[in-house]
């Protein structure tokens, strides 16, 4: 009874069937069909035209956003626990050629436009000391926080007013929207986001991201630095038609609210336990190790995180036996 992460879950049977569909002969790269429709219909999700690039991890999506926006002499900034800082091995560094993370502190790893203007305001502003370009955000955040759309639009008019650029990665954006019910167009570039990355692999996919370019300049550069970094797949019919399987019909979000609601019963179980609010499809309670050992024993699988803590992850095709199961036993620790 695994919960230690969603990228462990299965791909969706229809991803599945989008990809068996999909492998017949047809143009390489992005010329074929499927891809030449992901254009279109990220536009109509977000109600503006955008550019979208399927690539094949979420670190690619954002790394390759961020050097679009980032010269290798500039900061991006983000927070301490953000994942480009934390879980993707410098990463940023190597796509930017040399950009710096400006790492910020606060809770719940959430950014404000506060914590940033302090932060902009202790980098002297001279040629000895890195100036930030990018403000980076993570929606869900890496302690399972969701940023509302007026929170992000702070975020976007403090970036406008101090010329920076902002890029949100979405690893886990549809859980982010089955919690607040916003719309994709409302947290994204009405409040001024330039570049994201679109998270589909946690949420049903099988290896299948979307970079998505508001700012549709960038897509040649992007195009180039697809290729560059070894992320333009020849059977690129493969990704996109996962990606498009996930948008018919809204899969994307039912399966982000399955994952949410997995995650709210083991809420409630936790009660007093929690660290953090749920407000997706993460948990993180308070747990000492005897506790954590007696989890284990019943066959429950999770990360430890830190001291007296562990993560629970849930998932679209989280099983509800197991779910009631490890709410029972959280209870009666």
């Amino acid at each position: 009874m695994r919960f230690f992460s969603d990228n462990a879950a299965a791909a969706h049977p229809k991803v599945i069937e989008a990809i068996a569909a999909s492998n017949r002969l047809d143009t390489a790269y992005d010329g074929d069909e499927w891809s030449q429709k992901l254009d279109g219909a990220f536009s109509e999700l977000f109600e503006k035209e955008v550019r979208a690039f399927w690539v094949a991890t979420g670190t690619a999506a954002n790394c390759l956003g961020l050097a679009a926006l980032c010269p290798p002499y500039r900061g991006i900034i983000c927070h301490r626990d953000g994942h480009i800082e934390v879980d993707e091995a410098g990463a940023p560094g190597f796509f930017t050629g040399g950009a710096k993370l400006i790492l910020l502190d606060g809770p719940g790893a959430k950014l404000t436009p506060e914590l940033v203007t302090a932060g902009c305001e202790a980098i002297r502003n001279d040629v000895h000391q890195v100036q930030p370009a990018v403000i980076s955000i993570t929606n869900a955040t890496e302690y399972g926080l969701v940023y509302r759309a007026a929170e992000v639009a702070a975020l976007g008019d403090l970036a406008r007013q101090r010329g920076l650029a902002f890029h949100m990665d979405g690893a886990r954006f549809a859980n982010a929207l089955a919690t607040t019910g916003e719309s994709p167009a409302d947290v994204t570039w009405r409040a001024r986001v330039d570049v994201m990355s679109f998270g589909f692999t946690k949420n049903g996919g099988l290896n299948a991201e979307a970079l998505i370019l508001f700012r549709t300049d960038l897509a040649d550069e992007i195009a180039v630095r697809r290729k560059r970094a070894g992320h333009l797949l020849s059977k690129g019919r493969v990704l996109a038609s996962q990606i498009l399987a996930m948008l018919e019909g809204g899969l994307w979000m039912d399966n982000a609210r399955a994952a949410n609601a997995a995650a709210q019963l083991l809420a409630q179980a936790a009660g007093d336990r929690l660290v953090y609010p749920v407000e997706a499809n993460e948990l993180f309670l308070k747990v000492s190790d005897p506790e954590a050992d007696s989890l284990r024993s019943q066959g429950f699988d999770f990360y430890e995180w830190g001291p007296g803590q562990i993560r629970l992850v849930t998932s679209w095709d989280s099983d509800g036996g197991a779910v009631s199961k490890l709410a029972a036993a959280i209870s009666a620790l």
